[in-house]
């Protein structure tokens, strides 16, 4: 892969990102509608209380917390633990960072694939306030699951061209290879 390659890479995968960004601040806004309503019709009486305010936050929530997953595995920001410490070799580097990355791949791939049945029950289902079907939010799980994998499969390259480059060091961190 060039460079030309790598960056249009990295362009498209921000672009979508940016995307995904709107939607999540988007999907907030509304979450916080559903959510206020829930509250001043509890403590306040001045609102009647709808319990489908309930599903509907909880749609919303899972979608946020689902894109807000994906985001941070492309934006390196998802928590992890460090076992051992930080490789300065640029060699034992690739091999720390990688082997995350190919953890975040293929937990990726095992959400996408086993995702499409835990979707396809959720088909059958629908909620009980709202009558909506319950596909709406299981099919968040492969969605994200499809997510990761991308994301994480093109960061595992991006680690890859940057170390047959000579730019992986054990100082820096692994959202800006790809950067």
């Amino acid at each position: 892969m060039n460079t030309a390659t790598q960056s249009s890479l990295v362009r498209a995968i921000d672009l979508l990102c940016r995307g995904l960004r709107f939607l999540v601040g988007g999907l907030m806004i509304l979450l916080a509608i559903p959510v206020a309503q829930q509250v001043i019709a509890r403590y306040t009486g001045l609102l009647p209380v709808y319990l489908w305010t309930e599903e509907l936050a909880t749609f919303l929530f899972v979608w946020v917390v689902m894109i807000g997953s994906m985001l941070a595995v492309w934006d390196g920001t998802h928590f992890d633990v460090e076992v051992i410490p930080t490789a300065r070799r640029p060699t034992l580097r690739l091999v720390q960072l990688g082997f995350v990355q190919l953890m975040i791949f293929g937990f990726g791939l095992m959400f996408a694939v086993y995702g499409i049945e835990y979707a396809k029950f959720g088909a059958l289902q629908h909620t009980v306030m709202m009558g909506a079907n319950k596909l709406w939010t299981f099919i968040s799980v492969p969605v994200a699951g499809a997510f990761w994998a991308l994301f994480a499969g093109a960061k595992l390259w991006l680690m890859i061209v940057a170390y047959r480059a000579g730019e992986l060091s054990g100082d820096a961190e692994d959202r800006e290879m790809s950067s």
